[in-house]
């Protein structure tokens, strides 16, 4: 840190380690609080709080189809072996086709339970007692986990017409300078024309006075939910020597504006725009957003500074989902990372397999899939994306107890790749991407710079 910048922290310390001594000679010198008054009851101390907690005798959690595994389960209660709990605790596969509820009972705190499962996929164990649920997950050859659907025959000549409409569309672009505390970069809010109606929304980042041709460049995509582009982005563009970096929203809304602005948004016109249009394949809400997430790669390639060589799409969620849609649609992305993505075999339950969010194929009251939904769905998998992908390699991670984007359907589009790959597997995580999970991805985006310099 610069001399000044050391100051700088010293004098925001010194006041505040003042205050902090000045509160505590203040605590020193006040009198005991006075007792209660004769017949005022004290108020009651919280209960006891419980923890339950369920694991796999494998740290990886990985078996063959036919072998055991025994899970582990773990209760405490106010930091001490809940010894005598009952918990009722239900197997399923992944989710879906749940077994006959078993009562266990934690003797000590614990307790074990054995099972198997006999073909690829997952043996979730979920666990309720006391109000508490903890879950489990055990993998059975996840890496034979294929295809629920063959790809739609004319699934290529769909995606080719939704790009030639967005070609025919001028990708006028309008950069406003925001303002930036490091003088080493700069920062624009960018919108540019797409087809569809809503335009590319995003942040752009670059070092200063960047040279002609000498940026490698990431576009950055959101996960579910509706909210500003992030100023984030900046951390990528002093990265590697630098990179030229562009977070765009998911829907082409404006930046920068208050909470309430996104929270009237999402209560409101984008309310539950994850189901909307799914009835056909045209009007599904996310070909919009793929589009704009080619239409963000027209624009960074077209900036002077972009080296005419990398090309990173890097998100998790319903980011990973358009990363994987970025990789199988335009053939200039080299690289993607995509975290916990969403987006993956939308038509497991034809296969027996539980499908992750958007849930793109309804159900009827039966549980059966509708078949308007189920047909346009075919059309927005990641697994169909990930078998037309051309990049240099693609980073995924997946969480084995994650109920929001199962790992079955994370592996079917992962056993999709025919690209290098990487895979990231957190054997105790749900719908998030550990710390682990994080500095997996950023490395391995920055590992593809490095490379891509190298060549």
């Amino acid at each position: 840190m610069p001399f000044e910048g050391v100051m700088n922290h010293l004098s925001l310390l010194v006041p505040a380690f003042a205050w902090v001594l000045a509160l505590s000679a203040q605590e020193t010198a006040a009198p005991s609080p006075k007792p209660a008054a004769p017949g005022k009851q004290q108020p009651a101390p919280p209960p006891p709080k419980l923890v339950l907690e369920a694991a796999t005798d494998r740290a990886s959690a990985i078996y063959a189809p036919g072998e055991e595994v025994t899970f582990t389960i773990q209760g405490m209660l106010g930091g001490a072996p809940a010894a005598g709990l009952s918990v009722t605790c239900v197997l399923s596969k992944d989710g879906i086709e749940p077994r006959p509820p078993r009562e266990v009972r934690l003797e000590g705190g614990k307790a074990t339970l054995t099972a198997t499962l006999d073909e690829p996929g997952f043996l979730q164990l979920r666990v309720r007692g006391g109000g508490v649920t903890a879950l489990a997950a055990a993998a059975f050859d996840p890496e034979k986990l294929r295809p629920s659907m063959p790809v739609p025959d004319d699934f290529d000549t769909f995606w080719q017409e939704q790009k030639m409409a967005l070609a025919a569309v001028p990708a006028k672009a309008e950069l406003t300078p925001r303002p930036v505390q490091n003088p080493g970069v700069e920062l624009f809010d960018v919108q540019v024309d797409c087809a569809g109606g809503a335009p590319v929304s995003g942040y752009l980042a670059r070092p200063t006075d960047a040279a002609p041709k000498s940026l490698p460049a990431i576009l950055t995509v959101h996960g579910a939910g509706v909210r500003s582009a992030s100023t984030g982005v900046l951390s990528w563009a002093v990265r590697e020597g630098g990179m030229l970096a562009l977070d765009i929203n998911a829907h082409g809304i404006p930046n920068g504006q208050p909470d309430a602005f996104y929270d009237a948004l999402a209560a409101g016109g984008l309310k539950d725009y994850r189901a909307r249009g799914r009835e056909n394949r045209d009007q599904v809400y996310f070909k919009g957003m793929f589009l704009r997430v080619i239409r963000a790669l027209d624009f960074l390639t077209a900036r002077p500074e972009w080296d005419g060589r990398t090309l990173i799409v890097y998100g998790s969620s319903q980011g990973g989902f358009q990363a994987f849609a970025a990789a199988g649609l335009d053939a200039r992305v080299t690289f993607i990372c995509a975290g916990v993505p969403a987006g993956c075999d939308h038509t497991g339950m034809k296969a027996g397999r539980v499908c992750g969010w958007p849930k793109l194929a309804a159900l009827d009251e039966n549980g059966t899939p509708m078949p308007a939904s189920l047909e346009a769905a075919r059309y927005f998998d990641c697994v169909n994306f990930a078998a037309r992908a051309r990049c240099r390699g693609a980073a995924v991670t997946v969480g084995f107890i994650d109920t929001t984007c199962p790992p079955s359907s994370v592996y079917a589009a992962w056993n999709a790749l025919t690209v290098p790959k990487t895979l990231h597997a957190d054997p105790l995580a749900g719908h998030t991407n550990t710390p682990a999970a994080t500095a997996f991805m950023q490395a391995a985006a920055l590992a593809h710079v490095r490379a891509m310099r190298a060549r």
